[in-house]
């Protein structure tokens, strides 16, 4: 697929600099530059200025980080420039809503040692605003800290492990163990049967919101396997020839999105409940009204989503 790499999160060709990482003398320096830049999370919502939309960068010693219970993450080299990262998830707001972690979560939350200007917004809301570069470094960072706060400890032994390599590693004092982060292969499915698109809905879901099958691959699985395997669990509908499209790194929290194209054998639809809430064959021509919101009753994916991606290039001819 031509237009492969253009999807949000796709990849904006960072110099991610993976030789510094073992040198703490080399990003000790780096971070101590005035121009260098360090990204705050708290919670999994990166610090945005709010006209803008765009990332907000903070110096090292910035007050902010002194929540920190780590030390701060090496990015890479944005044009010469050391990015990092830090989690500032100890910090305790004065209210914290309900919508925290929820698949739509408006809130935005001001820090007192902040301009009233910058907020801890959520990435799925905000990652159109943002430039290929921004995209790139703030999947990174949610990614990997996102790693680190469930990966405190030994898989092997269960002992407090440290951090490494910049944030790229975690070792175990006790019994020498590397742990390295994760990222979770997913297969998301464009399902064609003739002049129509499979969707489907999961349950918690905005009102009305159908987007593009998908499903985590299994120990042992192909990404064809996985296809094949999710889509038939889910909706009953048994596929033939598959190919891969495009993929996206997907922060929330560490996945790897594979983009297939898949031509289905059937067209009778028998949904899992367990799975999804619903299924349904859209057309090219429903789907074309839905996106321009003229179509009431099916609401496409969000925009910066890969089935969002490959469901505008399906309509524009353009998945070669």
């Amino acid at each position: 697929m031509k237009k492969a790499e253009s999807v949000t999160f796709g990849g904006s060709g960072l110099d991610r600099a993976a030789h510094l990482r073992g040198s703490k003398a080399e990003l000790s320096e780096l971070l101590q530059k005035d121009d260098t830049g360090v990204l705050a999370i708290w919670r999994g919502k990166p610090l945005m200025d709010l006209e803008s939309r765009n990332v907000t960068w903070l110096s090292a010693d910035h007050e902010v980080f002194s929540s920190a219970d780590e030390e701060a993450i090496f990015l890479g080299l944005d044009e010469g420039i050391a990015r990092f990262a830090r989690d500032i998830s100890g910090w305790d707001p004065d209210e914290v809503p309900d919508t925290l972690g929820a698949f739509h979560d408006p809130s935005e939350q001001r820090h007192p040692e902040l301009p009233t200007s910058q907020a801890f917004c959520e990435l799925r809301a905000n990652m159109t605003a943002l430039t290929a570069r921004e995209a790139e470094l703030v999947t990174m960072a949610k990614a990997v800290l996102s790693w680190h706060e469930i990966h405190g400890f030994c898989a092997r032994c269960g002992a407090k492990s440290d951090i490494s390599q910049a944030g790229w590693q975690r070792d175990c004092p006790t019994c020498n163990a590397h742990h390295f982060p994760r990222t979770d292969p997913v297969v998301i499915m464009l399902i064609l049967h003739g002049n129509s698109v499979l969707m489907g809905r999961s349950p918690g879901w905005p009102e009305g919101m159908y987007s593009l099958l998908a499903g985590f691959v299994e120990a042992g699985e192909s990404i064809e396997g996985a296809v094949r395997r999710e889509t038939f669990e889910e909706s009953g509908i048994e596929v033939g020839e598959v190919s891969y499209l495009s993929s996206q790194p997907w922060p929330f929290p560490s996945s790897l999105m594979f983009g297939c194209l898949g031509f289905a054998l059937n067209k009778e639809i028998t949904v899992d409940p367990e799975e999804l809430e619903d299924a349904l064959w859209v057309t090219r021509e429903e789907m074309a009204l839905s996106l321009t919101e003229e179509d009431p009753t099916i609401k496409p994916a969000r925009k910066g989503s890969i089935a969002r991606f490959l469901i505008e290039n399906w309509l524009a001819d353009t998945l070669d």
